[in-house]
């Protein structure tokens, strides 16, 4: 059973900056997942992935967030988030939350064991550990 917290005001916050960047940005085959960052300093960062003819060098919008992030010198991760910008002949009309793929669940917790993801979880929004999304994570770390 997955351990989940419930949502903070800040954490909607946090899903309305990822909303915004790709909103703004939303290019049909080039950019349609916005995610964004907030440090334990509480400062926010957010960017939208980089799509790729050639689909290994696409960049999901969490590495571009946290690369921004730590491109600023801030390092430490609180919480994370991700959304989806609906396609011209989708019957949607609002973004919504996307859980992180498999790559980002490892590059988040390589560079913060602590960061919580917010997730959809049983139709709630939630946050988790990206632990509890990552058993058995593999490292290098020495026990």
């Amino acid at each position: 059973m997955l351990k989940v917290k419930p949502l903070e005001a800040k954490d909607y916050e946090l899903i309305k900056e990822a909303e915004k960047v790709i909103e703004k940005n939303y290019r049909y085959g080039r950019h349609h997942i916005g995610s964004a960052v907030r440090t334990t300093s509480g400062n926010v960062f957010s960017a939208v992935h980089v799509e790729a003819n050639v689909g290994r060098i696409t960049v999901c919008g969490e590495a571009m967030a946290i690369g921004k992030s730590i491109s600023e010198g801030e390092h430490e991760f609180e919480t994370i988030v991700a959304v989806a910008h609906p396609h011209p002949h989708e019957e949607i009309e609002t973004c919504w939350v996307v859980a992180s793929c498999g790559l980002c669940r490892e590059l988040i917790s390589d560079y913060g064991k602590e960061t919580d993801v917010i997730i959809s979880y049983n139709s709630e929004l939630v946050k988790c550990n990206v632990m509890e999304l990552l058993p058995e994570k593999y490292t290098s770390d020495i026990d």
